[in-house]
């Protein structure tokens, strides 16, 4: 009885855990320097139909301050292509502090890039740029009817968006194998007719030395 009841509250524990490593959504936060017009990006890969909702805010260095304050005058460029098509998503321009929401359209990588509005080609301003990140948010019209649900109901429903997210991201990898896995065949295709290919020229280059050097034996008359 006593290990029956401790199996089950094992059990428990296991699924409670599961169900917060699920609910939990992939983040990713940092943040990094600009000089004048300086351009940063960097690449995110994402399976197909994943929405990304970023939020940033730059703050520019003062001298007289001698710290990163906000600037209600600077602005911020943000770009987001697919590669390696170079298909452009967001071409937008925002205040210092601002959100961007994509969505992928297609399985791979995507350069996500940032840059001010600092005027000038010369421009020595020294911009702190702070960049968060969620992966697979809920689009803004579930985010409205959240206030007609339970807080159960909530929970269940961002477990089953958190399940479809995990079933595309198992969908891509499943993709990627395949193409390894294609690619990896055609290599060794292609590497198994090049070996043919020596040993059949290797064989003629043989037949041939073995012609030339009974032609010079017999006029040698070694033979």
């Amino acid at each position: 009885m006593m290990y029956s009841t401790r199996l089950r509250v094992i059990n428990l524990f296991l699924l409670y855990t599961i169900v917060l490593f699920i609910l939990v959504k992939p983040t990713t936060s940092l943040y990094f320097y600009l000089e004048g017009t300086e351009q940063k990006c960097f690449l995110e890969e994402l399976p197909r139909d994943t929405l990304v909702v970023g939020t940033y805010k730059a703050e520019e260095w003062s001298d007289t301050q001698q710290q990163y304050i906000e600037n209600p005058q600077l602005g911020i460029q943000i770009t987001v292509e697919e590669l390696p098509l170079l298909h452009r998503i967001i071409n937008q321009k925002g205040a210092s502090r601002g959100r961007f929401t994509f969505t992928a359209a297609e399985s791979g990588d995507h350069a996500i890039c940032l840059s001010t509005n600092s005027s000038g080609w010369f421009s020595n301003s020294q911009i702190k740029l702070h960049l968060d990140m969620v992966i697979g948010e809920t689009t803004s019209e579930e985010e409205n009817d959240k206030e007609h649900f339970s807080d159960l109901a909530q929970r269940v429903r961002d477990l089953n968006h958190r399940i479809a997210d995990i079933r595309r991201e198992q969908g891509y990898q499943r993709e990627r194998e395949a193409e390894f896995r294609d690619q990896s065949e055609l290599t060794n295709s292609r590497v198994v007719y090049w070996t043919i290919a020596q040993l059949v020229v290797l064989g003629f280059t043989c037949l041939w030395q073995l012609q030339h050097l009974k032609g010079f034996f017999e006029a040698k008359k070694l033979v």
